[in-house]
């Protein structure tokens, strides 16, 4: 018989972990995984997560969120099997406790701009201790390689133009990728006119959808990727400049500075160039990054509607960030210095 994906939990949970549920429930959110709610025989409530990718790797990753954990940031306990492992192999899955919250994904606003910055600093000083890779200078032109960028939007514009009946999504991506290879050359020289930028071990993928809010208070930070070093403000930049609280309105700018100040509080080694030149840095990576334009030409089974809006909210986001970058720059300095 062939069991399904909620079985197989069900299963490794009384088998591996000792656990006994009497709720198993997926969750929809996540392209990695398959996430499932869990409520075992006590009431206690528990986070499944089945991997669809390199279980070492993942192995790697927790290892990274459970370095972070110990250091203070609000990341959730991983459960080990009754074998000591953080993966049960054969499903393969992972273990979790449950965190009560929402996603970030409706933007940052008001109290929680200080409150993400406070924590993002907590894991930027802490993850700066990870014997993966030490702390480092390096040139900004490392955020984007522009040239490579320059290719992937003539691919993208190659591939559309080449298509009969396009729909209105691949009809505008097709526009859009026209428009934001034109601005290649000014994302270029952005990175250029910085100065040198720290370069450490990061989370890797803090999006909004991975950084769990209750209230204005931040519940949790999930979903970490292997430790691999990248630009500091890179990762600044992904939450603090991300698409769905820019085009909320000009409170980004603002917002911006007061995630800013919680940074440094919490992080008081960090360097003043680099929190100055997070917006730089966003703008730059975002113009010159191809996500979700390529998806129907790539992945047309990854497109639906909230990709969509994602992908519009997403280049709106770059266009507005290089029309304030002065202004927002200016700002920063100002605050910051």
């Amino acid at each position: 018989m062939i069991l399904t994906e909620a079985a197989k939990v069900v299963h490794a949970l009384e088998g591996s972990y000792g656990v006994h549920a009497v709720e198993v429930s997926e969750i929809q959110a996540g392209t990695a995984t398959v996430n499932f709610r869990v409520v075992d025989a006590t009431g206690r409530r528990w986070f499944a997560k089945v991997y669809r990718g390199e279980v070492e790797r993942e192995r790697v990753a927790i290892g990274l969120a459970e370095f972070a954990r110990h250091g203070g940031v609000p990341v959730p306990e991983v459960r080990r099997t009754l074998g000591g492992d953080v993966i049960d192999e054969r499903v393969p899955m992972s273990l979790w406790e449950f965190v009560d919250g929402e996603t970030a994904e409706g933007g940052l606003v008001g109290a929680r701009w200080a409150a993400v910055g406070a924590v993002l600093g907590r894991l930027h000083r802490r993850l700066a201790e990870h014997p993966a890779a030490a702390p480092v200078l390096r040139a900004a032109v490392g955020v984007q390689d522009i040239g490579r960028a320059w290719q992937s939007f003539d691919r993208i514009v190659e591939g559309y133009s080449g298509r009969f009946g396009l729909s209105p999504f691949e009809a505008w991506a097709l526009e859009a990728a026209k428009e934001r290879r034109a601005l290649l050359g000014r994302a270029r020289m952005i990175l250029a006119g910085l100065p040198e930028l720290t370069v450490q071990v990061v989370h890797g993928d803090l999006a909004s959808p991975n950084l769990m809010m209750c209230g204005d208070a931040v519940a949790a930070v999930i979903d970490f990727q292997a430790p691999a070093p990248r630009f500091a403000a890179w990762e600044i930049a992904r939450i603090g400049c991300d698409p769905r609280t820019v085009m909320l309105g000009d409170e980004w700018m603002s917002g911006l500075a007061e995630l800013l100040v919680g940074y440094r509080e919490e992080n008081p080694a960090c360097r003043l160039d680099d929190l100055v030149s997070t917006v730089a840095v966003g703008c730059a990576y975002t113009l010159a990054s191809t996500y979700p334009l390529a998806e129907p030409l790539d992945d047309p089974d990854a497109v639906t509607p909230s990709l969509e809006v994602y992908g519009r909210a997403r280049h709106d986001a770059a266009l507005v960030m290089l029309e304030r970058l002065d202004e927002v720059q200016d700002g920063l300095r100002d605050r910051l210095a």
